[in-house]
């Protein structure tokens, strides 16, 4: 089991966000390696209407609690009226191949009988990742028979020519207090093309329990496996990171009880932890994550020593 010690909270969005498109908030915040000095975490952070752009925050490898920049205007912003992500966007995944910096996104609009519609857009830096283009204005995983609500990729690992992703689903929602929650679960497929992707895909992780989501999917290889982090919750409100181990990456196996964090007494993450994403750093990895009303006040970091065999974790985002 890894052991994470916490750093605190890294970047809070209101005290240190440049406000406007970046008033609150920075969710699913997803690390991207720019050079040996820095690390860019992505996220989306909120407006006043709680409406989600793109943005960065580069933190300093070797203290990753120093923040050195923070992105002054969007990476990627929202869509046009009435596109699929009108309405928001959030990570997603970013893969760095010879035709640019891959931003795969997931995109967010409003409709008048559910609460959201979620589903996946694909975006390409040719700055370094300093704003995306959209490749099109729809979504490359869009609604299909039993993906009716929520189609959102957040691993992508591109090798050997093929994409390899993993996605949440979702298709109904679960009421809880009177209030509509979305109900998903993770699954996989891979394509050589990410302009036609495959209806053929295959289940990684359902709810178990009294579970009704499961999702997020960040997908390493650590000591010659995969690792899966992913967040999952619970009729009781509860709203936890857990983790799985692959041979393959399509077969998983549960293991939350190795996730090696805990809630804080108080603050900023005492009622909740969420969307944890890896990067490494020299003999240590470190872990964005973030807390209470699913990153509010921004995100925060862990550290844990490399104990793995074969040089640790590969990072293949980036």
């Amino acid at each position: 089991m890894v052991e994470w010690t916490k750093k605190g909270l890294v970047f809070d969005t209101a005290r240190q966000g440049v406000g406007g498109w970046m008033r609150h908030s920075a969710l699913t915040p997803t690390p991207y390696r720019l050079d040996d000095d820095l690390i860019r975490v992505y996220a989306g952070f909120r407006d006043a209407d709680g409406v989600s752009r793109i943005g960065y925050v580069d933190v300093f490898a070797e203290d990753p609690t120093i923040v050195v920049n923070v992105s002054a205007e969007p990476a990627l912003d929202i869509g046009r009226d009435g596109c699929f992500d009108d309405n928001g966007v959030i990570l997603g995944d970013v893969v760095d191949t010879a035709d640019g910096l891959h931003l795969f996104y997931v995109g967010f609009q409003w409709v008048a009988k559910a609460k959201f519609l979620a589903f996946t857009g694909l975006a390409i830096s040719n700055d370094g990742g300093h704003r995306f283009r959209r490749v099109q204005e729809t979504p490359i995983l869009d609604r299909a028979p039993g993906r009716g609500t929520i189609g959102a990729v957040h691993s992508a690992i591109h090798e050997n020519g093929r994409w390899r992703l993993w996605y949440a689903v979702g298709n109904d929602w679960e009421s809880i207090a009177g209030h509509p929650f979305p109900r998903y679960h993770i699954r996989y497929l891979e394509t050589d093309d990410l302009a036609r992707l495959p209806r053929e895909d295959h289940v990684c992780l359902m709810p178990r329990d009294d579970e009704y989501r499961i999702g997020r999917p960040r997908v390493y290889r650590i000591g010659g496996r995969y690792v899966m982090y992913f967040t999952r919750g619970n009729r009781n409100g509860e709203y936890f990171p857990g983790v799985a181990y692959s041979d393959d990456g399509i077969h998983w196996d549960r293991r939350d009880e190795t996730l090696g964090l805990a809630l804080s007494a108080d603050g900023w993450d005492s009622r909740v932890i969420c969307y944890p994403a890896l990067i490494r750093q020299r003999d240590t990895l470190l872990m964005f994550y973030n807390g209470n009303d699913m990153g509010v006040d921004g995100f925060g970091v862990a550290e844990a020593r490399d104990v793995s065999p074969n040089g640790g974790i590969h990072h293949v985002h980036g």
